[in-house]
């Protein structure tokens, strides 16, 4: 029997056999690698990154979200533009990077195979998701990287597939107030294919600095 779960999965979580497995072989393979990884920034922040998975020698290897990644290096300097982080991005946790009013975190928090978590794994990961949501009472904006991203947000707030479809640039108001966000995720592939472009990101990710700003606005009149 599992226990009550909290904002991050504990270092020997055992929800998802397979990732498990996979994560000892890693352990193995590439001693002082982190996994799962935890959620990066605070918890009163507005804006909340949802992406797919840690990478295998970049979150993982680090143990901060994207960092490391090849898809960090279009997140971080584009948060950095839009005023959601402070310093600078080196690829490294160390590298004084903070976030301001913004907090990253994945669908799942263990490395897939391939990339590709199972539909039942991401149901498995699911709980810490949940909880994140709760213990966020300042967040006014989701930004969904990915399809897999968009669907995990949809179902952990019990919500109807159909009913919000995935597009980049979509923008979906919740039932609890909410704004759901989507973009393409900003991996490699995307990027080097050209369905991704910088100023497409950057454009998605100015909506959510603008959203942000008018419902301060708005809170402060």
């Amino acid at each position: 029997m599992q226990g009550a779960v909290t904002l991050n999965p504990p270092v020997d979580c055992n929800r998802c056999p397979r990732l498990a497995t996979f994560r000892q072989q890693n352990r193995l393979a590439f001693p002082g690698h982190h996994n799962p990884v935890p959620s990066f920034g605070g918890l009163d922040a507005a804006l909340l990154v949802v992406g797919l998975a840690p990478g295998l020698h970049g979150a993982n290897r680090t143990g901060r979200p994207f960092t490391g990644d090849y898809a960090g290096d279009l997140l971080y300097p584009t948060l950095l533009q839009q005023g959601f982080a402070r310093g600078s991005y080196a690829e490294r946790v160390d590298d004084g990077l903070t976030l301001e009013n913004c907090r990253i975190t994945n669908a799942v928090r263990c490395v897939p195979p391939a990339n590709k978590p199972t539909p039942e794994e991401a149901a498995s990961c699911r709980p810490f998701l949940v909880a994140e949501l709760a213990a966020m009472p300042q967040l006014r904006v989701l930004l969904a990287l990915g399809r897999v991203a968009h669907e995990a947000v949809l179902r952990t707030l019990s919500l109807r597939l159909p009913a919000y479809p995935f597009g980049h640039g979509a923008e979906h108001r919740l039932p609890n107030g909410l704004l759901l966000i989507d973009s393409y995720h900003c991996s490699r592939y995307n990027t080097n294919t050209g369905r991704l472009t910088a100023s497409m990101f950057e454009a998605v990710m100015h909506r959510a600095r603008q959203l942000i700003d008018e419902e301060n606005a708005q809170c402060a009149a």
